[in-house]
């Protein structure tokens, strides 16, 4: 009777055991199975956002976010701007104390002379991209773009002295809808069809302001491009803009007005041979060559 108490007992006692055993490694399993899922999640995720960061960690795209930086939080920015429409100002009150054969009109361009697209910019720049003419032209038409410092004041000044206003720009023509609207958003002077002059058949802004000389006498030229002055700066090597600089010098803070753009321009085209089709990767070299290093 003991030998058969005893031999129940030890099989309900490895039963026990057994079932310590078995829950045990059930509950050490289901932790393995959660720890390894989570792993691979985070795995996955590490992965999705390394991918991001490197198709966005290009050196010019960084280049063009450091830019935008620059555009939207230095207060430098904005006293190179108001720095700019003072010259104009003051330039102007100059010319209108002169004898005119024709009414004075005033040329500007539109795109970082008077109107910020830098979020534009950072928006290509996060996704690793640079400017392309889609979804340029899905942000003109939006008409988001703010006022650079200075700009509307200079012009209705100007506007309440009696000059016209003439908004050159490269903007093609299926982007005029939303050009007008985001100047006329701001109340411009002049924001009307007549006086927003869009690009033509060629990128060059020579014949358009000649168009305008027939009528008006130009008194200023407002811009953050060299061609948007003359064409002697179209489509040149960043050696000849330099030295056209040089001789040109007198008219800048005299009919010339630049604004600064450290993001895009035909500085940098010019670097490229405006070659619109350059890599990346190629444009790296080219810039890294180009620079000049401390010994």
């Amino acid at each position: 009777m003991n030998e058969k108490f005893e031999t129940l007992l030890q099989q309900e006692l490895l039963k026990l055991v057994f079932i310590f055993i078995s829950n045990r490694l059930k509950a050490l399993f289901m932790k393995k199975i959660c720890f390894s899922l989570a792993l691979l999640a985070s795995g996955c995720v590490a992965t999705k956002n390394v991918q991001v960061q490197k198709s966005a960690d290009t050196f010019t795209a960084n280049g063009k976010l450091y830019a935008s930086f620059f555009q939207q939080s230095a207060a430098e920015y904005q006293a190179l701007c108001w720095q700019a429409f003072n010259t104009a100002r003051m330039r102007l009150d100059m010319i209108l104390q002169e004898t005119h054969s024709k009414p004075l009109a005033i040329v500007t361009d539109i795109d970082e002379t008077l109107i910020d697209n830098s979020p534009y910019a950072v928006q290509q720049s996060l996704k690793g991209q640079d400017y392309e003419q889609p979804s340029w032209e899905q942000w003109t038409a939006k008409a988001d773009g703010d006022t650079l410092a200075g700009a509307k004041t200079f012009l209705d000044y100007a506007s309440s002295k009696g000059v016209k206003i003439f908004y050159l720009t490269n903007r093609k023509e299926s982007e005029r809808a939303g050009t007008l609207a985001n100047i006329q958003k701001y109340h411009f002077p002049d924001a009307t069809n007549e006086h927003l002059i869009l690009k033509t058949a060629e990128s060059s802004k020579e014949g358009r302001r000649q168009k305008i000389s027939e009528t008006y006498e130009i008194a200023l030229l407002l811009g953050d491009n060299l061609a948007d002055f003359s064409s002697v700066f179209d489509k040149k090597s960043i050696e000849t803009r330099n030295s056209n600089v040089s001789q040109q010098a007198a008219e800048f803070g005299k009919r010339f007005i630049i604004l600064p753009n450290t993001s895009y321009g035909d500085w940098e085209s010019a670097a490229y041979h405006y070659q619109y089709n350059t890599t990346p990767a190629e444009k790296e070299a080219i810039i890294k060559r180009i620079l000049k290093k401390a010994n």
